[in-house]
């Protein structure tokens, strides 16, 4: 048994798709996780599972959220492993950026070099995205509600799907992998 981190897609946003945090700690309870802990209204969920189940878990949870709840809700997830790594490698970090003005786009899939090489780098000044691995960091100095470096960009340029945390919660969630 290892740590994960589920990050859901677009629930409890503007009072749209909602889903109560304890009904979603006790999906991944009924699916098989242990050590389930939830992480502020907006779909973070840390928990613990074998490597086999916790690769299943983004399948297993959208068709229980879809089935319960009638959402259709993407699932990414990480391990604490892979989380820890990706927190290192934020390049806006090592150059002192503001905390606030920072964000990461998790990535289902990990997308070509020529989806990635496609992308406009300056669809939305003075915003910048660096890509690496199947994540974006995001550095918006205006704040997110203000960018064109979206999730549906992103989306249609790269052939996956996203889901974008602040680097607060990057940074909570993987102090939660630590407890």
């Amino acid at each position: 048994m290892s740590l994960h981190i589920a990050l859901l897609r677009g629930i409890n946003v503007g009072g749209r798709n909602k889903l109560p945090m304890k009904d979603l700690a006790a999906l991944f309870g009924e699916a098989g996780c242990n050590e389930v802990r939830t992480y502020i209204q907006s779909g973070n969920v840390v928990f613990e599972a074998t490597p086999t189940l916790a690769r299943r878990i983004p399948g297993i949870i959208t068709a229980s959220i879809g089935e319960l709840f009638g959402l259709e809700i993407p699932v990414v997830t990480r391990s604490a492993h892979e989380l820890a790594a990706i927190v290192s490698a934020n390049p806006y970090v090592r150059d002192g950026i503001e905390e606030k003005q920072l964000h990461t786009a998790f990535l289902v899939d990990r997308p070509s070099a020529t989806s990635i090489a496609a992308l406009d780098p300056q669809r939305s000044p003075p915003d910048e995205f660096v890509v690496h691995n199947a994540e974006i960091y995001l550095r918006c100095p205006n704040g997110l509600a203000r960018t064109k470096l979206t999730n549906a960009y992103f989306d249609a340029r790269l052939g996956t799907t996203s889901t974008v945390r602040n680097w607060r919660t990057t940074l909570e969630l993987l102090e939660m992998t630590r407890d």
